[in-house]
Order: structure tokens, then C-alpha cells, then sequence
């Protein structure tokens, strides 16, 4: 089988190829830029994987006038850059040592061993510069129907990276079948191998997981994460049951897939066992805090802007698995286009230091009751 992709017949890459096998080195194109390219989906990251050392890899890459950068030397990462793109290349590896976290590896010349220490089927495919893909543990029918498999033991591939437990459960968001379900072997090393997930940084529970609800459609993974218990092992007090409806929604509604807005839709958990950038942390707490409170459309759009304010209705409907009225999110654009007419200087010097205060939150509900029709006049006669 072969790959033909524009990102394989640029220049830039064939380049970076032709300067990593000039002396006889193997180079090869290896996981996601081939399985996407294979899957039809856009490549953004292009990996190769040589049997050239990290030190010759720099050396090839001077005599063909490319730049290099020592973006992770110590784990065999150079990253190579041809006509402004960059290229991960790292020296093929093997495992020595694995504590559920982080490994250590030795170089290798043998294709067979990176492989092997890869996780999953799918991701365990190579081409070389002329497309031809080359698999090496049978990773090209689990891709052609879309099952995601861990290679070998799946206990095993766990117990290396704990990590990979959430990572089952994205790509299978992305890259699985949802008529085949999951693999009955994942599922069960999962529920063995639970405790690990209390090992990994919130960083890195953070990245799976916005990941995995960024999918088109991640709701069966949340559904079965719940069911073996990953959910509750990563957000204590999550729940699964609003994200399907919450999905059907946005979809009526022409809204693209959100990470936080659908990391509302799992209930009221502490958002600390997450380490999300302040603004979608403050994002989050607010929808949290907005879902059950009655405040009508029209004001939370008002209040908190349309996109807020869509956002939360349709975390209402899904939660009471009611359908969104066409109607309430047109009151909530209308809201957010709103500008209260009256301003401090109105009212001064009449009221002054907390009366003010209290007066213009007075004439503001007066005038959000009037459906924003109320004018400065008549608010102030």
C-alpha cells in the first residue's frame, strides 16, 4: 500500500529524506502523519524515525545546509528544518526501563523494536520517502476498520505509561469505529490497571482529556470511561449522562465541538483536579455555576455575552434532555447586543457612593424586565 499526501511530496520533506538516508541510513515517516494521511484526515506533525544517532542525524542534516535544533536529544529527538517546516526525527528506540510515567530508552537499529514500543496498532506504521507503507505488527487492518489495539499485552502498554489508559480513550474518539464498540482486552487491563491514573501530572490528564472532548462525537468514550471507572479516577463527581444530549444539541444548533463547554456538561466536579489555562478555568466555573440558576435568556446574554449565554442553555437542555428553543438563543443574542442606557453621571448628584449603586441596579432590572425596551427617559421619569 502506498500514501500519497501533499505533505509527502513537498519539497521541504523530501529533502529532509534525502539528507537523512545520503549515507545509507533508513528514515522513515512514522505514526500519526501516516495514519491520518492513510485515514484521510489532515496531518499537522510530521515524525520520521532512522537508525542514525542523534549525533549523525545532526551531522546529516549540516551536510545537506538544514538546520537542526536538539529539541530532546537525550530521547533520541533531533528536530530538522527544511523550507521553514520542522521535522521531529528520532533515532529508533527501545524501552529499558518504564515506571508507568516516563521511560528510559537505549538507541536502536532495528525498525522492529521502536515499533514494539509504541501503543497502539494504528500508530505503529511507517512509510519511506516514496509512500510506501511498511507494518510491522499488523497495525493496517485494525486501521482500515478503525479498531484502536494496543500492541502486544495491553496490560503491559498500560503499566509502561498510565497515560495510555486516557489515550485509548481519545483515540478512539477520533480513530475508532462507534459501531464496533471497544476492544474487549483494552477495556479490561483498564479496569486492572485504574490506580496508575493517580501517578500522572494534572498537565497531562489536562491535555487527554480537552483532547478527547474536542472529537466530533466523544460521548460513547466518556460513557464507557464512566462505566470501567476512569471518569471518576480523573474528575471526581463527574458524570456522563448530559454529554450525548449536549452533543445533539450543538449539532441542531450548527455550534463546533468545545472542550469546556462539554467538560460542563459532566456536573459540578472541582475543576482543581484539572490544570487548565486560567481563562477556561474561569469559563468553566461559570457555566458550572449558570446551569442551575433560572436567569432567562435574554439577560444571560446580557450579562455574560451570546456565546455564554448559548452555551449555557444548551448545557440547561441537555442536562434536563429538553430541546433547545430557537427562539431563547435569539434572546440571548438579542441580550448580548443590549447597552443600558443609563450611566452614573444620570443619576448624579441625586444618589452618590452605595444609593447610586443601588439605584442603577434598580433601573437595570427594570429595564432588562422591558425586554430592553425601556429608554434613558423613561427610566429616569
Amino acid at each position: 500500500m502506498k500514501i500519497t499526501d501533499p505533505w509527502l511530496e513537498n519539497a521541504g520533506t523530501q529533502a529532509v529524506f534525502a539528507a537523512l538516508t545520503a549515507k545509507g541510513h533508513v528514515a522513515l515517516a512514522v505514526g500519526g502523519c501516516v495514519r491520518n494521511a492513510l485515514m484521510g484526515v489532515p496531518v499537522t506533525d510530521i515524525d520520521i524515525a532512522t537508525d542514525a544517532t542523534p549525533e549523525t542525524v545532526v551531522q546529516l542534516a549540516k551536510d545537506a545546509q538544514l538546520k537542526s535544533v536538539p529539541t530532546g536529544i537525550d530521547h533520541g529527538t533531533i528536530t530538522v528544518v527544511s523550507d521553514g517546516t520542522g521535522y521531529e526525527v528520532t533515532t529508533f528506540r527501545a524501552d529499558t526501563e518504564t515506571d508507568g510515567r516516563r521511560a528510559i530508552v537505549r538507541f536502536s537499529t532495528d525498525m522492529a523494536e521502536d515499533a514494539a514500543r509504541r501503543d497502539f496498532t494504528m500508530n505503529a506504521l511507517y512509510a519511506n520517502a516514496r509512500g510506501e507503507v511498511i507494518d510491522p505488527l499488523g497495525g493496517l487492518p485494525d486501521l482500515q476498520a478503525r479498531r484502536v489495539r494496543f500492541i502486544g499485552d495491553a496490560t503491559a502498554r498500560i503499566t509502561e505509561d498510565y497515560l495510555r489508559i486516557l489515550r485509548f480513550f481519545r483515540f478512539s474518539a477520533w480513530y475508532g469505529d462507534p459501531n464496533l464498540g471497544f476492544d474487549v482486552e483494552a477495556l479490561a487491563a483498564i479496569a486492572e490497571t485504574l490506580d496508575g491514573l493517580d501517578a500522572l501530572s494534572r498537565e497531562r490528564v489536562t491535555a487527554e482529556v480537552t483532547k478527547l472532548l474536542s472529537a466530533p462525537d466523544p460521548a460513547p468514550a466518556i460513557a464507557t470511561m464512566a462505566q470501567v471507572g476512569v471518569l471518576q479516577m480523573v474528575l471526581p463527581g463527574a458524570h456522563a449522562e448530559s454529554l450525548a444530549p449536549l452533543i445533539h444539541y450543538e449539532t441542531e444548533a450548527k455550534l463546533a465541538p468545545d472542550a469546556i463547554r462539554r467538560l460542563a456538561s459532566l456536573g459540578p466536579f472541582d475543576p482543581s483536579h484539572l490544570r487548565l489555562a486560567k481563562r477556561d478555568q474561569r469559563r468553566l466555573e461559570l457555566y458550572q455555576r449558570l446551569i442551575s440558576e433560572i436567569t432567562p435568556a435574554a439577560e444571560l446574554g446580557y450579562r455574560h455575552g451570546a456565546e455564554a449565554a448559548i452555551d449555557v442553555l444548551l448545557l440547561r437542555s441537555a442536562l434536563l434532555e429538553n430541546p433547545v428553543d430557537p427562539n431563547t438563543l435569539d434572546q440571548a443574542r438579542t441580550g448580548a447586543q443590549a447597552t443600558f442606557p443609563v450611566k452614573p453621571n444620570d443619576l448624579m448628584p441625586t444618589f452618590t457612593g452605595a444609593k447610586l449603586g443601588e439605584k442603577l441596579r434598580e433601573l437595570e432590572t427594570r429595564w432588562i424586565a422591558s425586554g430592553f425596551v425601556l429608554g434613558k427617559s423613561d427610566l429616569l421619569d
